[in-house]
């Protein structure tokens, strides 16, 4: 027995130095993707289709385009009201043109030759009738006319003063509010045709198409669905006794089948609700399987190495 005493410790301590060795638990999981189905607002039919299933795509490239004929149609109708709005309130705010105001002008000075020789004329009459040559009917119509041709002076100096002058407040008010109507339906325009021609939002892969060119597509129907690499994450399952030592930020990491390395991850997501597997009634017997469901995201350069729906092996590190 004696002997035996020092090889049996011999054997403790390599049990233990083994057990040391272990590595951490692994918990089971797989992969998965939130996929972004990529649409228009518009309908219309398919005219192109820029991308192919599997195809890694930059952010901005574009993905497919809707025959767009009407729209395009009403953004000219548009631009060109915003044309017409916009030069009627020039012509507002710049008054009457120059040869108008010119034509006034020449009426002001035909006038004021007028009015002076009716003036010149009532002088006359007035001197004659103070000496009995004239009769005082005649004197009275020298008076009318020279009179009259003052007002006509008056008159026309007045339209020569608001031939200069632009528009009145209300109707520029009003103009440049036309101006403004005209400009957003431009722009409503503008955006509807936009909308025919849909690119990426960000990088990714072309996960599928699910119209072909010719087929006519409805408003907010899907075309290119598209997974970016930061949209790949994995799901994995603890038991309640692992949950409470793990946090958001921890480090893990994923191996799969075919990896030829680990692949390191962070916690994103830990559930707060516990489920059972497989289904079971709740009971103090049953309590070691319950489990809670962790997400961890790889970093974009990593989630190209996996694959949604793909079994994985999961490891605190």
């Amino acid at each position: 027995m004696k002997r035996a005493w020092p090889a049996f410790a011999l054997c403790a301590a390599g049990a233990l130095a083994g057990c040391s060795q272990q590595q951490a638990p692994a918990w089971q999981g797989y992969v998965e993707g939130e996929y972004v189905y990529l649409s228009s607002s518009q309908s219309g039919a398919l005219t192109e289709l820029d991308v192919q299933r599997g195809q890694n795509v930059a952010a901005a490239t574009p993905v497919f385009a809707l025959e767009s004929g009407n729209e395009t149609a009403a953004r000219d109708e548009a631009r060109h009201q915003l044309a017409a709005a916009e030069s009627q309130l020039a012509d507002l705010q710049t008054g009457k043109r120059p040869p108008e105001v010119r034509v006034t002008e020449a009426q002001l000075a035909q006038a004021v030759a007028n009015a002076s020789k009716a003036a010149l004329q009532l002088t006359r009459d007035e001197a004659q009738f103070t000496a009995g040559g004239i009769p005082k009917g005649q004197l009275d119509d020298s008076r009318a006319n020279a009179a009259a041709t003052a007002a006509q002076v008056r008159e026309l100096q007045n339209q020569v003063t608001v031939s200069r002058l632009p528009g009145r407040t209300a109707q520029l008010v009003a103009q440049a509010a036309q101006v403004e109507a005209s400009r957003a339906a431009l722009a409503q325009a503008q955006w509807k045709l936009d909308q025919k021609h849909v690119a990426a939002p960000s990088a990714g892969l072309v996960h599928d198409t699910l119209f072909r060119v010719g087929e006519w597509v409805q408003a907010g129907n899907p075309v290119v669905q598209l997974l970016p690499p930061q949209n790949v994450k994995v799901r994995f399952f603890v038991p309640e006794s692992v949950v409470g030592t793990l946090a958001t930020g921890r480090h893990v990491a994923i191996h799969c089948d075919g990896c030829s390395a680990e692949i390191p991850a962070t916690i994103t997501w830990i559930s707060n609700a516990a489920e059972y597997t497989p289904p079971l009634i709740y009971s103090n017997e049953s309590r070691a399987k319950l489990v809670f469901m962790i997400e961890a995201h790889p970093s974009r350069d990593d989630a190209v190495k996996l694959h949604p729906g793909q079994p994985v092996a999961v490891r605190l590190q």
